[in-house]
């Protein structure tokens, strides 16, 4: 190669814009910031609504802060719209001895209703709050971000196999969830770990909802769990 035509590559080759474009840029399908919805706008509990039991919400310095009281079921505070195919994201702190969670994908109606599932009839009684529950778990087993079906089914991928998302978990402080539901097949991430991966399709579109879990009549109330950042983008 002439010496003119290999400095002119030299000289282009370090003026030229340098493009940080890669093969896992042209594969990243995220929407930009927005196309995320903001679920709860810091300030106050429009857009939701208060199902199941009696806990109180409230909201405090930005945050839906869930209060447990006695002598009542689970309770939820829910979206007033459902939704499809998503990820949802948002922080949350939980005070030891606490059991929670976030319900995607879920339901509640007026009158009692009946499904069959595998050959198993599951009764739903009226207003019961039901439907797949991303767990939050402050017992020693550490199973949050598995997979409940509440009212329903019980356990669908719970974490007994998952060392790394079990360890991810972090008593006392702010914790992020990430809910993916795409089709019939529903992901979730606690602090960046991959938790739960479940294929299920008996529910295919529902309301988000906020659990602050029932205490009994001798159980100790004024348990609280906190949430901030609840956002959600649709896919």
């Amino acid at each position: 190669m002439p010496r003119r035509l290999l400095l002119a590559l030299v000289i282009w080759s370090l003026i030229s814009p340098q493009s940080s474009f890669s093969a896992d840029t042209a594969n990243d399908s995220r929407d930009p910031a927005s196309a995320w919805i903001e679920l709860f706008n810091g300030k106050d509990l429009d857009g939701w609504i208060q199902r199941g039991g009696k806990a109180r919400y409230r909201v405090e310095n930005g945050c839906i802060v869930g209060t447990s009281v006695t002598n009542t079921g689970n309770s939820f505070l829910c979206t007033r719209r459902d939704f499809t195919n998503f990820v949802l994201e948002l922080d949350f702190r939980v005070a030891t001895g606490v059991n929670s969670g976030v319900q995607v994908r879920s339901h509640c109606f007026t009158n009692a209703t009946e499904l069959n599932w595998k050959g198993r009839q599951i009764r739903v009684p009226a207003g019961r709050v039901h439907g797949l529950q991303a767990e939050i778990d402050t017992s020693a087993r550490a199973w949050t971000a598995g997979l409940y079906d509440e009212g329903r089914r019980g356990w669908l991928n719970d974490l007994k196999e998952n060392e790394a998302a079990r360890k991810a978990f972090k008593a006392g402080e702010w914790n992020q969830l990430r809910v993916q539901c795409d089709g019939s097949r529903v992901r979730t991430w606690l602090n960046g770990v991959s938790a739960a991966d479940l294929q299920d399709d008996l529910s295919p579109a529902g309301f988000i909802g906020l659990q602050v879990h029932s205490v009994g009549k001798n159980g100790t109330p004024g348990h609280e769990i906190s949430f901030k950042n609840i956002r959600l983008r649709e896919l």
